[in-house]
C-alpha cells in the first residue's frame, strides 16, 4: 500500500511556476492528465507543420515525453498549458514555452489547437507571458516560418518587431525552412 502512495504522489508531481491568468483561460504548468489532448492536437498535421520540434506523424510515447521533460524541476524550457475549463473552453487549448537563453534573454514558442484558430487566444497568451515575464528577462525573440503570417500576427500585435529572416529544420517538414526573427524589448 505504501508503494502505491508513492508511485500516486510521483504522478502527481507538480513544478513550481506562476500560473498566469488571462480573461479567457490560465496558463498554468503541464499535467500528466493534458497528455491525452495535447497528442491530439499536436498530432494534427496543420500544428506540427508551423512547428520545429513536433513530429508527424506523432511516434507512440513522444507527447508523454513532452509532458515528462516538462515537469522535471531542472527543465529549463518552462511550458505553460492553455486551459479555459474555468471559462468553459477545452482544458487544453494550446500550449506556449520559454526557453532562457544567455544575457537575460528567451525564446518564445506556441501553438493553439486548430479549433480555436482564428480566436485571439494565441494573442492573449503571448500577451500574459509577456506581461507576466516570469524568466525576468530583458530581451524575448520569438521565430516564426515565414509561411505562417497568422503567428507573425501575434507577435507583432504583442509588440515583438521583426528584426531579420533565418531559417531552421523542422521536424515534421523534414526540412530546413525560412523564418522571420522578433524581438521584444522588456
Amino acid at each position: 500500500m505504501k508503494m502505491d502512495m508513492v508511485k500516486d504522489l510521483e504522478a502527481q508531481a507538480v513544478i513550481e511556476q506562476p500560473v498566469i491568468e488571462t480573461d479567457r483561460f490560465v496558463l498554468r504548468a503541464p499535467r500528466r492528465s493534458d497528455v491525452g489532448l495535447l497528442n491530439m492536437y499536436a498530432s494534427d498535421k496543420r500544428v506540427a507543420r508551423n512547428s520545429r520540434s513536433l513530429p508527424h506523424p506523432m511516434p507512440p510515447g513522444a507527447t508523454e515525453a513532452f509532458v515528462n521533460r516538462a515537469l522535471k524541476p531542472e527543465a529549463t524550457e518552462k511550458v505553460w498549458i492553455l486551459d479555459g475549463s474555468d471559462h468553459g473552453l477545452s482544458e487544453v487549448l494550446g500550449v506556449i514555452s520559454l526557453k532562457p537563453l544567455d544575457r537575460d534573454q528567451s525564446e518564445v514558442a506556441f501553438w493553439v489547437a486548430p479549433s480555436f484558430w482564428g480566436t485571439g487566444l494565441a494573442r492573449a497568451a503571448l500577451r500574459a507571458l509577456v506581461e507576466a515575464n516570469p524568466t525576468g528577462a530583458k530581451t524575448m525573440f520569438a521565430e516564426i516560418f515565414q509561411d505562417n503570417q497568422a503567428s507573425a500576427r501575434v507577435v507583432t500585435a504583442a509588440g515583438f518587431e521583426y528584426i531579420g529572416d533565418a531559417e531552421t529544420y523542422s521536424v515534421s517538414r523534414g526540412a530546413h525552412v525560412p523564418t522571420w526573427t522578433y524581438l521584444r524589448k522588456l
